[in-house]
């Protein structure tokens, strides 16, 4: 992908696109220092609820996503913009086109081009990788299976990553490239990931209050659990809660 000299957009190989058109597991979008989409896959079309790149590409993420999600979406953009670094692996849970909740691993990286001041930032790129469950035959790896069942087992509980790495037999360090490689994410994520499931279950199911459910799902305390929750959902568990609670009762 390489910016378009004439008007500050990405002209984009179609090698590149047809690829990622193949992906139908990862959305990609890239967008200028406006916000704007200036280009898109199908994944992400999708995403969106539209029915074609027609209907996304000039527009922003306002005028697709709830406010929360566009808020986190902004502070994501506004993160690489202003320190010009990539942002990578963001755990993220996404409302998929079908209503189900999917964990997405998003990473975000600058694109430079020539601007006023000599070469400078002129968009970024982004791509979300959907975590599918890997094969049961990889879960059965006996060191991390035993590491999995302890933390769905004890994520009430304080968890510490030494004690995990004695379970697997290994190093803090072995312990995290193993997890990652096999599910995709870290020990540490894959413990967050495992709390706010839970929450998920519990703040849909049960009318527990919501300081109760951060602690049964091993949170600090309510404000930890709302600022955590939030900003891998997009939403507070309250509002998590409330659409909940609508999809539930809506009778079509």
């Amino acid at each position: 992908m390489k910016p378009n000299a004439d008007d500050g957009m990405f002209a984009c190989q179609p090698e590149l696109l047809g690829l990622l058109e193949t992906l139908v597991n990862v959305i990609f979008c890239a967008k200028d220092r406006n916000g704007i989409y200036v280009e898109v896959n199908s994944a992400f079309v999708r995403r969106t609820g539209k029915s074609s790149k027609a209907a996304v590409i000039g527009t922003n993420a306002s005028d697709h996503f709830a406010p929360e999600l566009v808020e986190r979406y902004e502070e994501q953009d506004a993160q690489v913009f202003g320190s010009g670094e990539p942002l990578y692996d963001e755990l993220e849970l996404i409302r998929r086109p079908d209503g189900r909740l999917g964990w997405y691993l998003t990473t975000k990286l600058p694109v430079r081009g020539p601007g006023d001041q000599g070469e400078e930032i002129v968009g970024l790129v982004s791509v979300s990788r959907d975590l599918v469950a890997p094969p049961d035959d990889r879960i059965g790896l006996d060191q991390l299976r035993d590491v999995v069942r302890h933390i769905q087992e004890r994520f009430a509980e304080p968890i510490r990553l030494a004690d995990l790495a004695v379970l697997a037999d290994c190093s803090e360090a072995q312990l995290e490239r193993r997890m990652k490689r096999v599910f995709g994410v870290t020990a540490t994520q894959h413990i967050l990931r495992v709390r706010v499931e839970a929450a998920t279950r519990l703040l849909t199911d049960t009318d527990q209050p919501i300081a109760q459910i951060a602690t049964n799902c091993g949170f600090y305390d309510q404000p930890d659990f709302t600022r955590r929750f939030a900003r891998l959902t997009g939403t507070t568990p309250a509002q998590f809660r409330a659409h909940a609670s609508v999809v539930e009762t809506d009778p079509s």
